[in-house]
């Protein structure tokens, strides 16, 4: 028995309306291949022109055409659906939260983690600071899967730059994920250089599957990410992952044995001896303020 795993990898657009339709056939695709679990890449909705643009398109939690999209899609399909990110509004009319919500087969919503760590980077040719439009998420979530099979899974939730801050991977371990996703928009730049390393890192320091759609190729906003959706096992080998830039489909069965064998063989969880170091997100894990979700069964 396995999870069947299916990644969407997109180079959207500032056209809601297209890429909605777009991620819809490539989540149809991965239906028609056997997947179970999809999941959408960052900002699947919306790459606009500038970023203010995604203010025009927030939604209210379970209100709007974007979640409407995805709760359609996860029924109609039979599917487990995380939604990359999409966003929805704040307290603060200037900014949105970097929401990435999960549906399960009958289209119910049963999770939502708004984005912890914010991106800024600046090397003097490509500059970027999602606090100006994004307002922080503050709250580590997971939540259960049950295959059809009736394997259940434990399941953490991240988003691209938190990717950079092992301590939250390690509150989601420590909640019992054993498989961690983290759709993504990576720059070309930071990609080419950390993408793949920080994604094994993360999977093989808490002895967990890792799976992390992304964006792919050159946007219409001139700005270039840096794709290579990757799966990658509880040893920190890479188990599947598309080189090409461009929308597709990328698939992975995880096995719940090799990740039992993984944690018997090398039981570093267990030995864990310091505390999680000081900090916001840090707090929040130390805190035991993960927030886990536990669906009824569909």
């Amino acid at each position: 028995m396995a999870l069947e795993l299916a990644l969407i990898q997109m180079v959207s657009s500032p056209s809601v309306a297209d890429n909605l339709q777009q991620a819809r056939a490539l989540l149809a695709q991965a239906a028609a291949d056997g997947a179970e679990l999809a999941v959408l890449p960052e900002y699947f909705c919306l790459l606009g022109q500038s970023d203010a643009d995604k203010l025009a398109h927030a939604e209210r939690e379970g209100q709007g055409p974007i979640q409407a999209a995805l709760a359609e899609a996860a029924r109609d399909l039979g599917l487990w659906l995380v939604g990359g990110t999409l966003p929805l509004a704040s307290a603060d009319p200037g900014r949105v939260r970097n929401a990435c919500i999960v549906y399960r087969p009958d289209g119910h919503q049963v999770a939502r983690y708004d984005k912890i760590h914010l991106f800024a980077f600046d090397n003097g040719r490509e500059r970027y600071d999602e606090s100006r439009t994004i307002e922080a998420g503050a709250h580590p979530v997971c939540f259960d899967l049950e295959t059809r099979a009736g394997e259940c899974w434990r399941v953490g939730l991240s988003v691209c730059y938190d990717l950079r801050f092992p301590e939250l991977y390690r509150g989601l371990a420590a909640e019992g994920a054993q498989l961690l996703l983290v759709p993504s928009a990576f720059t070309h730049t930071t990609g080419q250089a950390h993408w793949e390393t920080l994604l094994r890192a993360r999977a093989i320091e808490n002895l967990a599957f890792v799976g992390a759609p992304a964006q792919g190729g050159q946007h219409a906003n001139g700005r270039r990410t840096w794709g290579h959706t990757l799966v990658a096992d509880p040893w920190g080998e890479v188990i599947a992952c598309r080189e090409e830039e461009g929308a597709g489909v990328l698939r992975a069965r995880l096995d719940l044995e090799r990740l039992a064998q993984s944690r018997q063989q090398l039981p570093a969880l267990a030995h864990r001896v310091l505390g999680v170091a000081p900090g916001p997100a840090a707090a929040a894990v130390t805190a035991a303020t993960v927030a886990v979700v536990s669906p009824a069964r569909p």
